[in-house]
C-alpha cells in the first residue's frame, strides 16, 4: 500500500464480511472458506494491500468472529489492515458501521472509500487503480460496472410466486442497462450520511450507489471486467476456483 494519493484526499478499502454466505453453503461463512489455495477473502485483500493508491483496509466482521484464527495471518501485523466487529444485520448496516468506526478513528470525513464485496475474488490492482483514477474528479463517486451483454427477459410473477417454472412475459432492451461491481468508491462522510437515511427510511438499497442515488447524486459507471463476477452459487466457486488456480492465467 502506498503513503497516500497526491491530492489531500486519500483512499481506503472497506470490505464488509459479516454475510452468512447460505446460498453456498459449508459450515464457514463463504468468504472464509478456502478457494484455490487460501480464504477467499485473502484474494481481494491482496489485491489493495498491492494497491499504491491505497492508504488503509477496513475489514468489517461479526462481532464473533474479530478473534477467529482465520483473521490472524491474513491481517498480520499490518498497522494499515483494521479489522473491527462492526458487523450488522444487512451489509448496509455493516458498512454504515465501519465508516462510523473509521470516522472515530480519525479518518478525515471527505477521504475516499472503496467498499468491495469479500465474495469478487477476481478484483486486481488495475481494477482498483483505474477506478480511483477515473473517480477523483467526481462529487459524486462512482462503481465499477460491466454493460450488460445478454438478453433479458422478465418472468411472469403468478408461476415465480407459486414456484412454478416461470414463463417469458417480454423481453427487456438492455441497452444502457449495466451490471453493478465492486468496488463502490465515495467520500467517507458522503456515503456514510446516504447509507443512515436509507437505512432510516427502510429503503431496498443493495448496494451502496443505491443510497448516494437515492440521495439524489448520480456516480459514474467505470467499465470493470468480466473476472470480477461475484460468487454466489456453487457453480460460481467452480469458475472462479479455475480463474484462479496457480497457472490459469
Amino acid at each position: 500500500m502506498g503513503s497516500g494519493n497526491q491530492s489531500n484526499k486519500r483512499c481506503h478499502a472497506l470490505l464488509p464480511t459479516a454475510g452468512t454466505g447460505s446460498r453456498l453453503g459449508g459450515e464457514l461463512p463463504k468468504q472464509f472458506q478456502q478457494l484455490a489455495g487460501k480464504p477467499m477473502v485473502a484474494y481481494a485483500l491482496e489485491a489493495f494491500k498491492s494497491s499504491t493508491q491505497i492508504d488503509s483496509i477496513w475489514i468489517g466482521v461479526s462481532p464473533g468472529f474479530k478473534d477467529n484464527p482465520i483473521l490472524q495471518p491474513l491481517a498480520g501485523i499490518d498497522a494499515a489492515i483494521h479489522v473491527v466487529p462492526t458487523g450488522g444485520p444487512t451489509r448496509q448496516e455493516t458498512v454504515r458501521n465501519t465508516l462510523s468506526a473509521m470516522i472515530k478513528f480519525g479518518i478525515p470525513e471527505d477521504d475516499w472509500i472503496l467498499v468491495h464485496d469479500a465474495a469478487r475474488p477476481g478484483i486486481t490492482p488495475a481494477l482498483i487503480n483505474k477506478l480511483i483514477t477515473s473517480v477523483q474528479a467526481s462529487a459524486a463517486g462512482g462503481i465499477l460496472a460491466v454493460p450488460l451483454a445478454d438478453t433479458l427477459k422478465q418472468a411472469d410473477l403468478d408461476s415465480v410466486i407459486a414456484g412454478n417454472i416461470p414463463h417469458s412475459e417480454r423481453t427487456i432492451p438492455r441497452d444502457h442497462l449495466w451490471q453493478a461491481q465492486t468496488p463502490q468508491m465515495f467520500g467517507l462522510k458522503q456515503l456514510h450520511d446516504a447509507l443512515e437515511s436509507a437505512i432510516r427510511l427502510e429503503a431496498d438499497v443493495t448496494d451502496e450507489a443505491s443510497a448516494i442515488e437515492l440521495a439524489g447524486d448520480r456516480p459514474l459507471l467505470i467499465e470493470g471486467a468480466a473476472r470480477n463476477f461475484k460468487v454466489t452459487h456453487p457453480a460460481d466457486w467452480e469458475l472462479m476456483q479455475l480463474i484462479l488456480s496457480p497457472g490459469a492465467n
